[in-house]
């Protein structure tokens, strides 16, 4: 009993034998169903291919020649390949052994992969335009009903899709081939001595796909329809597969290149449009040609000098900088539009991307249209990915000529003054002495010109009525009652002239205006932009056109009683109310800040009209000024003309 149990084999290793063989066999059952799919599903699909390039087509003769040849572009070659493609599948699908038919499809593939991908790579290079011609007629119903009956007749399962549905199937097909012999290598047992040849077969239609997708995206490279039509037809080629892999670290660290290239041009455009502002400015400050009433020595010899560089020097140097750095500049700027918008798209699309892919992973499918967003997003994925790196680099090339450039022309601007100033210079005085003691000479005379036009200025305001402040606007009061008591005098400005805003957050305030200054630069640390509190809106006004408002003495308590207006409040106190059509005199200049005002100066004849305004405030009066009507500050007018107003007379 011992030596016959010795011979039978252990109940767990011939269950376990069992096993594997009935996984074998399994595998084996899956393959050849494998097989069968891919040799039936390629028989039909050459079979719609002949419908579409002859019946269809052929039935189609109410469009012109030229939409044919771009509708079905080169199918007839397409059909060629795929007919003697498939009596290969046929045969070796007929070989007596499953290991003898894996062996030769994969042979198979290997030995069509450049014709299928020269075939399909000029189908799908033509296919946006096809696209582009089925948009067209749906938008002709009547062509558009002809179209569909035609399709349907020959081709019922088309279905409402029509003719989208037949161009779509070639990249269909392309695309379908490494799923498929995907699927027949993971039904090939490990060990089978084919499964090396339908690895490689794999591999090499996977490239196929590759190249025609990379083929299409430099088609469609600088083509402005490229961004506008549905991104997912052009490279369903590579989305359509399990493989599509994102890098994401790679395209964060291309975008953010990019924005940084953006952010370069963006502030070097600023900058060069104030620059060419300042020269502007520049080129029409001509002091030289103020006639001087000196026609011989050094300040003649400068104006000649500085004629010459006017007229010569610093002009052409504008001209080379307007056409050399500006306009290429802007053209820069304008070609980052594109790839702005590309990312801007990109970023919209990645949620709708994430939630299908979740849905996916739970419900193992997607509807078509969700399958469409989800290839429109990994089409354009890679399109930047592909496409960023050298559009980074042309940029940056880009953006470096132009700073190149424009140092250039700053240097070559420096050695034209120097050669025409050399000979120019030895005929100025102080030339032979060295430049730290003409630096010397320089600030002692201004500072002694200084001091002259100080002692000047502290003689003639002598003579001067009191400063009085450019008078309100009817209404305007209560507004700066409001900041006098929110912010106390130290804080609030009067605009010096008027303020036109450019940017988002800049003000826009006549010549007068009350404001409140809040800080003293703006959130870069420029002090040249204050913030500043109108009363109702905040923004931000330039530094250089506002004035410290002064407010005269007695007004705040007047203020606090809301007895009177905030008005200016001159030394010389009028007459009387002024009766309506009388004729008086201005005490004091006034400059008209609208239309509704009019301007006067001191000691000008004045006739009054009305002797308030059109809501009866007596602050202002509607006056006639030389044929011109308009409102002036009733405090600013007298009964009687001063015998002298100004005072006019410089002190020996």
């Amino acid at each position: 009993m011992a030596d016959g149990g010795a011979d039978e084999p252990p109940p767990r290793t011939a269950s376990a034998a069992g096993e594997g063989q009935a996984s074998e066999d399994r595998l084996l059952l899956h393959q050849r169903l494998a097989i069968r799919e891919l040799v039936d599903t390629e028989s039909s699909y050459l079979h719609m291919l002949r419908l579409c390039a002859s019946d269809i087509r052929s039935r189609l003769q109410q469009l012109p020649a030229g939409d044919l040849d771009v509708l079905f572009s080169n199918m007839g070659d397409i059909v060629q390949v795929s007919s003697r493609f498939l009596r290969g599948l046929q045969e070796a699908a007929a070989a007596s052994t499953e290991e003898e038919q894996v062996h030769l499809i994969g042979n198979l593939f290997l030995e069509f992969q450049e014709e299928l991908e020269r075939v399909y790579k000029v189908y799908c290079a033509n296919y946006n335009q096809a696209l582009l011609l089925v948009e067209a007629y749906r938008k002709e119903p009547e062509l558009q009903r002809e179209i569909q009956g035609t399709i349907e007749a020959v081709v019922p399962q088309a279905g409402p899709s029509g003719l989208s549905f037949l161009l779509v199937s070639p990249l269909q097909r392309v695309t379908k081939y490494p799923l498929l012999l995907q699927k027949v290598l993971e039904n090939t047992p490990p060990d089978a001595q084919a499964r090396s040849v339908l690895q490689r077969a794999t591999s090499a239609l996977q490239q196929v796909n590759t190249n025609i997708n990379e083929y299409k995206m430099r088609k469609d490279v600088g083509s402005p329809r490229a961004y506008t039509a549905p991104l997912w037809t052009f490279f369903a080629l590579t989305c359509a597969t399990d493989h599509f892999q994102l890098e994401d670290k790679e395209f964060d660290d291309l975008e953010e290149r990019f924005h940084w290239v953006s952010l370069c041009v963006t502030e070097l455009r600023s900058n060069l449009a104030a620059y060419l502002d300042n020269l502007e400015a520049f080129l029409r400050f001509r002091p030289h040609e103020h006639h001087l009433d000196i026609s011989e020595g050094p300040v003649a010899q400068y104006c000649r000098l500085a004629t010459e560089l006017q007229l010569g020097a610093f002009l052409e140097f504008k001209q080379r900088l307007e056409g050399l750095v500006w306009r290429p500049l802007c053209s820069l700027a304008k070609a980052l539009s594109g790839p702005q918008n590309l990312i801007k798209k990109h970023l919209d699309k990645l949620l709708d991307f994430e939630r299908v892919e979740e849905k996916l992973l739970e419900a193992g499918s997607v509807t078509y249209e969700e399958e469409a967003a989800r290839h429109t997003y990994q089409a354009l994925h890679s399109m930047l990915l592909a496409e960023l790196p050298r559009f980074n680099q042309l940029a940056m090339q880009w953006l470096s000529q132009i700073l190149r450039t424009f140092v250039t022309l700053q240097q070559d601007l420096a050695q034209q003054v120097l050669q025409r100033a050399e000979s120019s210079s030895a005929q100025l005085p102080h030339h032979h002495i060295s430049e730290a003691a003409f630096r010397k000479l320089v600030e002692d005379v201004l500072g002694q010109t200084s001091r002259q036009l100080h002692a000047f200025r502290e003689n003639f305001e002598k003579v001067l009525p009191p400063p009085t402040l450019q008078p309100l606007l009817p209404g305007a009061e209560r507004q700066v009652q409001a900041l006098l008591s929110k912010y106390g005098p130290g804080k609030l400005y009067q605009v010096t002239s008027s303020v036109s805003g450019a940017g988002t957050l800049d003000l826009t305030l006549p010549r007068g205006h009350i404001v409140a200054v809040l800080q003293d630069r703006d959130t870069k640390g420029n002090s040249g932009r204050w913030l500043v509190d109108t009363g109702g809106q905040r923004g931000y006004l330039p530094a250089g056109k506002l004035k410290l408002y002064n407010v005269v003495p007695g007004e705040e308590p007047r203020r606090q009683q809301h007895s009177r207006p905030l008005t200016p409040e001159p030394t010389m106190a009028p007459g009387p109310s002024v009766p309506t059509m009388t004729q008086v005199v201005a005490l004091y200049p006034f400059v008209a800040r609208s239309s509704h005002e009019v301007t006067l100066q001191a000691g000008q004849p004045v006739t009054v009209l009305e002797a308030q305004d059109k809501k009866g405030n007596a602050e202002w009066s509607l006056v006639d000024v030389n044929g011109q009507r308009g409102y002036v500050p009733s405090s600013f007018l007298a009964r009687t003309p001063s015998p002298a107003p100004w005072g006019w007379r410089l002190p020996s």
